[in-house]
């Protein structure tokens, strides 16, 4: 794939995660009953920016959890086993959701079925650093870090520094 255009470098993807942050703290109601709850791979660390954030900025150290999703996919033929059912401590806890990119909406969906399955949470709430539109399914994040209009045909790929050695974001064709 070539990179086609750079859209966030490392001090944007920061400022967006620092936005984004503030933004979690001042629409939550009770940011002491939030629980965050990153998607694998990249949303986890994502979501540990935020956490940081909001330990700086609120003085709130909110438990963090990672959920993989592949067993809750609709293109995944396996049916979810009990024991596949993730140990998150969800019920009665405002869940933020964090994930990379929103695209279809598909792998929010498969992270929604599996904390509905962990247990009743009082809401849950996304959070993504980039949205690129082409939804699939009725779905929107509440806290975006950067809208990113895409044809079909681009993708975006977001890179951590702690994963691929460098912190940005690019169009890719």
């Amino acid at each position: 794939m070539k990179l086609k255009t750079l859209i966030m470098d490392e001090l944007a993807v920061n400022r967006a995660m620092t936005r984004l942050s503030y933004e979690i703290i001042e629409r939550s109601h009770d940011i002491d009953n939030c629980v965050i709850v990153g998607i694998k791979t990249r949303g986890v660390p994502l979501a540990e920016m935020i956490r940081e954030n909001i330990l700086k900025n609120a003085g709130v150290n909110l438990p963090l959890y990672e959920l993989d999703i592949t067993h809750y996919r609709d293109d995944n033929k396996e049916s979810v086993r009990v024991n596949d059912i993730p140990d998150l401590p969800v019920g009665g806890k405002d869940v933020i959701l964090v994930d990379d990119v929103l695209f279809t909406g598909r792998t929010t969906r498969a992270a929604i079925d599996a904390i509905l399955l962990a247990g009743r949470a009082a809401s849950i709430r996304l959070a993504v650093l980039v949205d690129r539109g082409h939804r699939e399914l009725p779905i929107r994040a509440d806290f975006v870090g950067k809208n990113a209009p895409t044809a079909l045909k681009e993708e975006i790929i977001v890179k951590i520094s702690g994963t691929d050695g460098e912190t940005s974001v690019g169009i890719y064709e």
